[in-house]
């Protein structure tokens, strides 16, 4: 067992509260809440500043963490590892991978975090991939975010992974998340891949997607105003 700290990191997910408190409840701890801040690298970088412990634990928004998972059986980090994935189970199209999963997170590496549009990847040393699945990840909580998931994630898998998965890979994950026909509002979530790998076609960089009120307008003037407001 080791010693860590828990924190989630929300912004506008709908049932961020609900999720806090089970993740809060599974890992026997308190669990810190940073949410609300713009900008993704900014947002993860001021997690690191909520903890004085060198591993802990970071959820998203929209994670819904399974009752069975033990803290208690997590090892350490290997000494040149910065983060561990663990995987999750995607509603829209049934897809067991990072993507949206629980971290472990090296406070000291991601104080010296680069850059990269999926943030994460630009962390000092090697990520470690869990093959346990730790939970849901909630992404289609509403129209809006069933179809910002996927636009964000199709656009980046487009664009060529930054983690250094193969060209197969990346097809195969694309090809799932454009067939999702499964879930809450699977229609936004499908026009969502499409249209992130349309972006991603026409531009060299995809730093925008990375902008919460670009996202949304983006969304609204294409799907209306209403929609979004479901949020």
């Amino acid at each position: 067992m080791i010693t860590a700290d828990a924190i989630m990191l929300s912004y506008d997910e709908p049932l961020a509260n609900d999720l806090h408190a089970r993740v809060q409840r599974v890992l026997d701890r308190p669990v810190k809440r940073l949410h609300g801040v713009r900008g993704m690298r900014r947002a993860y970088q001021l997690t690191a500043e909520l903890t004085d412990c060198e591993w802990y634990f970071l959820a998203d928004g929209d994670f819904a963490i399974n009752e069975d998972f033990n803290p208690e059986r997590v090892a350490p980090l290997a000494p040149e590892a910065s983060m561990r994935v663990w995987q999750a189970l995607n509603p829209l199209n049934g897809l067991v991978y990072g993507y949206g999963g629980l971290k472990l997170m090296r406070r000291s590496a991601l104080l010296e975090l680069g850059h990269a549009v999926d943030v994460l990847a630009a962390l000092p040393g090697r990520v470690e991939f869990s093959k346990d699945v730790a939970g849901i990840t909630r992404c289609n909580q509403s129209p809006y975010h069933a179809w910002k998931a996927a636009f964000r994630e199709c656009a980046m898998l487009s664009h060529g992974s930054e983690y250094g998965m193969s060209e197969q890979g990346t097809k195969d994950r694309l090809t799932a998340w454009t067939a999702c026909g499964q879930g809450g509002f699977a229609s936004y979530a499908l026009a969502g891949a499409h249209e992130g790998i349309a972006f991603a076609a026409e531009r060299s960089g995809l730093d925008s997607i990375n902008d919460p009120d670009w996202l949304l307008d983006r969304f609204t003037t294409t799907h209306g105003q209403n929609v979004a407001a479901t949020r």
